[in-house]
């Protein structure tokens, strides 16, 4: 059976744990969880406890630790920059990424991104792809959840190069594919994603100047909402997460 997944800031070393607020509404009042009930509560930064549900109320629910175990980080830290997409697609690729796995995410305004982050939008944008990386993060029961960072420029992305240990563009124009080159053993695992009309030359040549190479996913052209889970699942044998 799957157990529910909620999150807390942080998780006792014994005793009880407390869901309030929006996980404790979801618990008692939406999933309706009952004296007995096993569930998982985590931090997000590594620390997951199995717990068996002692009380509840409206909005509340307490839980009492049975287990609790501390997961290490992963060897690489994955990132992927995104580019803004129309409609739903980026909240698809941040959902389909957060399951695969993804690290950190980089919300980014390309230069053929048909839609813009201005103003309040910005805000209410950047926070609809952090609740949906939460929620995929609890649905797939992940120790360490995503980070999702504040929309970045094109500048500001070819700054994420130099200090990656391994860097790609995705590209359908690609003289490779993603593994013709694998990552190092440790160390961050970048990759840029550009929007559905595709990336300028001159963003091109910024982010080789920085260091990142072309990689290639197959023949076909993917879309923007699924090139970076592609390549997220492509390099998840090779980074030693699937096993």
């Amino acid at each position: 059976m799957s157990l529910a997944f909620y999150l807390v800031e942080t998780v006792p070393e014994d005793g009880q744990v407390q869901l309030r607020g929006a996980e404790g509404h979801h618990a008692a009042d939406v999933a309706r969880a009952r004296m007995g009930e096993r569930l998982l509560v985590g931090d997000g930064l590594g620390t997951v406890a199995e717990c068996a549900v002692v009380a509840v109320g409206r909005g509340t629910l307490n839980a009492r630790i049975t287990g609790r175990r501390y997961i290490p980080a992963p060897a690489h830290t994955v990132v992927v920059v995104q580019a803004l997409a129309k409609g739903d697609r980026a909240l698809q690729a941040v959902e389909v990424m957060t399951e695969l796995g993804v690290d950190v995410i980089v919300p980014w305004s390309a230069s053929r991104s048909v839609v813009q982050w201005r103003d309040e939008r910005a805000d209410k944008s950047l926070a609809r792809w952090r609740a949906t990386a939460r929620e995929a993060a609890k649905q797939s029961r992940r120790a360490w959840h995503p980070v999702v960072h504040p929309l970045h420029s094109t500048a500001q992305v070819a700054e994420l190069i130099p200090p990656a240990a391994w860097a790609a563009v995705l590209h359908e124009d690609a003289p490779s594919g993603l593994l013709a080159a694998p990552p190092p053993a440790a160390g961050t695992v970048l990759l840029v994603v550009g929007p559905e009309g595709g990336l300028t030359d001159e963003e091109l040549d910024l982010f080789h100047a920085a260091g990142a190479g072309l990689a290639r996913l197959g023949d076909g052209v993917l879309r923007t909402s699924t090139a970076g889970a592609a390549a997220v699942a492509g390099l998840s044998p090779v980074l030693g997460r699937w096993t």
